[in-house]
C-alpha cells in the first residue's frame, strides 16, 4: 500500500490568515482559536470525558502547500531556525514540506460547545492557519507524552522574544478600532504576543524595512530594530 485515504474531521478557524506570522511551534503565545467539527463527528459523546485533560494532541493537514502540489521527494530542507541557509535531512525538521503533509500540534483545551448543528473544540496555544484541515484530536499524556531530558537539537532553546512597541500612530489607531469597531483586549494582546516573536524570516534583518501581517481582521505594519519591534500602523 503506498497511500491512506484519511477524513478530515474538522476545520480550524484562527486568527492567523497567512501563514507569515503564524508562531514557528506550539504554545508559543496564548492565542485563542476553535475546532469546528464536520459532520458525522460534530457529535458530543464523541467528546465524553475529554473536559478531563488539560492539552490535545491535534494532527492536521499542510492544506497551504501550493510549492508542493505535483513535486517530487525532496530529501533535505532549509529550517528557518538556521537562518534558511543551511539543508539538513526533512526528517531532522518540521518543515511543510515532507512526503505527508501532516502536522503534529500540543495545544491547551479550553472547552467544548455545541454550536447549532456543530461543535466547536476551543484551544490555546494553536499555531495553526485558518482553514487548517483536523484529521484528528487525541488526549495528552503528562506521564509518558513528557520527556524532561530530551535533546532538541537545533531547536533546544526557545526563541528570544522582542520587546513590542506602539508608536503614536498605531496608539491612535489602535484607540479609534477600540471605540468604534469593537476592537477586543484580548486581540490586542494575542497581537502583541505573536509579534513578540518577530515573523521575519532568520535570514532577513533590516531595520529601515517595514513589514506587513494579517491577524484576525487587523492588517499591521510593523519594523524591528535589535530587540526592539514597533508597531507602526493597525487598520
Amino acid at each position: 500500500m503506498q497511500e491512506l485515504t484519511i477524513p478530515i474531521i474538522g476545520i480550524m478557524k484562527s486568527p492567523y490568515k497567512e501563514k507569515f506570522g503564524i508562531p514557528r511551534q506550539p504554545n508559543l503565545v496564548e492565542v485563542e482559536s476553535y475546532i469546528e467539527m464536520q459532520g458525522p463527528y460534530n457529535d458530543l459523546l464523541a467528546f465524553e470525558g475529554i473536559e478531563a485533560f488539560s492539552h490535545l494532541w491535534l494532527l492536521w493537514q499542510f492544506h497551504d502547500n501550493k510549492h508542493q502540489e505535483n513535486s517530487k521527494f525532496r530529501p533535505q530542507v532549509r529550517p528557518p531556525r538556521l537562518g534558511g541557509n543551511k539543508k539538513i535531512g526533512v526528517f531532522a525538521t518540521r518543515s511543510m514540506y515532507r512526503p505527508a503533509p501532516i502536522g503534529l500540534s500540543v495545544v491547551k483545551l479550553n472547552r467544548v460547545e455545541k454550536v447549532g448543528k456543530s461543535v466547536h473544540i476551543y484551544v490555546t496555544g494553536s499555531d495553526l492557519l485558518d482553514g487548517t484541515p483536523i484529521i484528528d484530536i487525541k488526549p495528552y499524556i503528562q506521564y509518558s507524552d513528557v520527556v524532561l531530558d530530551a535533546q532538541s537539537g537545533y531547536a533546544q532553546d526557545e526563541p528570544v522574544r522582542k520587546y513590542v512597541v506602539w508608536s503614536e500612530q498605531a496608539e491612535l489607531e489602535r484607540d479609534q478600532l477600540i471605540k468604534t469597531k469593537g476592537l477586543s483586549e484580548q486581540i490586542i494582546r494575542e497581537l502583541a504576543e505573536v509579534l513578540s516573536l518577530d515573523p521575519r524570516p532568520a535570514y532577513q534583518d533590516d531595520p529601515d524595512r517595514v513589514y506587513g501581517m494579517s491577524f484576525a481582521n487587523l492588517n499591521v505594519k510593523f519594523q524591528v530594530m535589535n530587540d526592539t519591534l514597533i508597531i507602526r500602523e493597525l487598520i
